[in-house]
Formats: C-alpha cells, sequence, structure tokens
C-alpha cells in the first residue's frame, strides 16, 4: 500500500497497513485535526502493481501529490519505506545534520548505543 502525508510517499506492507489502521481506529482523540488526518492518510491510500521487472508503480495521483519527478530518494523506515523527491530529501538530510550538532540529540542518538 501507497499513501502520502506531504510530499512524501509511505509505502507499507499489507500486513504493516493492517496494523497502521487498526492503530488508527484505536486512538482516543476523535479531533477534527484527527479525522481530518485519518480522512487524507486512509483515503489516498492505494494499492500498487508492479511491473514486468518488479518495481513499483507509483500511481499518478500520489506521483503528482509528492511532486515526483525524474530523481527520488527511497528512504527505509523499519516497517515501511518512504519516497522522496530527492531536492526533498537533501533538505531532510541536511536537517538531521544541523540536528547532530546538538548535544541533547547525540545523547539521545548515544541511549540507542549507536
Amino acid at each position: 500500500m501507497l499513501t502520502r502525508m506531504s510530499n512524501i510517499i509511505y509505502g507499507y506492507s499489507l500486513n504493516e497497513w493492517g496494523k497502521v489502521e487498526a492503530r488508527i481506529l484505536e486512538m482516543a482523540t476523535k479531533s477534527d485535526n484527527m479525522r481530518r488526518f485519518r480522512r487524507s492518510f486512509i483515503g489516498n491510500a492505494q494499492d500498487c502493481q508492479f511491473d514486468k521487472q518488479g518495481r513499483v508503480l507509483i500511481p499518478p495521483m500520489l506521483r503528482e501529490a509528492a511532486k515526483l519527478e525524474k530523481e527520488i530518494v527511497l528512504v527505509g523506515d523499519l516497517d515501511h519505506f518512504e519516497i522522496w523527491r530527492k531536492d526533498n530529501w537533501d533538505l531532510e538530510d541536511q536537517a538531521l545534520q544541523n540536528d547532530i550538532q546538538n548535544v541533547e540529540v547525540r545523547n539521545e542518538i548515544a541511549l540507542l548505543g549507536l
């Protein structure tokens, strides 16, 4: 399953997607903000097809919403993956490099044993 939030496309296996849906349904917060989020995140989700070479075919609606063009970056994130425009990923990566200069952030990362 692929869905989007901001300019990022999120990809989940069907098993993981079921867990995401369950967590969203169990949320105690029923605020207008969460209803809007749920409508958008769940409502934009689409099953994906693969081409003969095993590549994921990103539906045009999601490609346009994320403004994906030629260069993209595929980022694994434990239970899902993300598809970024390369220029947006470069900005995100630079933000991380800036964050790492902060002692508190380095200490948080150190707690992971890294």
